[in-house]
């Protein structure tokens, strides 16, 4: 699924930097499009949430994580989760789809993850 446009309460989650310089990829989208602030490198901005995905896995599963409680504690939003960490960081779906596994039902995760927890859970 393609990211283009959001709804009422969607909030688009992208995958940054520790600097947050969001020049390129889902990032810079969520940049140009949906009010991430430049400079800022986790969390709410705008109309989305940034995850820092390039300073190594420890980084990355720990905002994960945060992503997924701060999820839960704001069921008024619908987070459209794109394939974070797959695209500039350099991670597979593999590597990093377990970092979401236990998020609400107001989480949308891209296919390539649901397949990879799905996977694991019937393994």
């Amino acid at each position: 699924m393609r990211i283009d446009s959001l709804g009422p309460g969607e909030v688009f989650v992208f995958g940054s930097n520790a600097a947050g310089a969001h020049g390129g990829g889902a990032a810079r989208f969520a940049y140009d499009r949906f009010g991430a602030v430049w400079g800022q490198a986790e969390g709410l901005q705008g109309r989305s949430y940034g995850i820092d995905t390039m300073s190594g896995r420890a980084v990355f599963e720990e905002q994960a994580g945060r992503f997924v409680a701060f999820a839960a504690a704001n069921t008024d939003l619908r987070f459209l989760v794109t394939e974070v960490g797959c695209g500039i960081a350099g991670y597979t779906p593999e590597q990093v789809a377990g970092f979401f596994r236990g998020a609400p039902g107001n989480v949308v995760l891209p296919e390539s993850f649901v397949a990879v927890l799905e996977a694991s859970a019937s393994a």
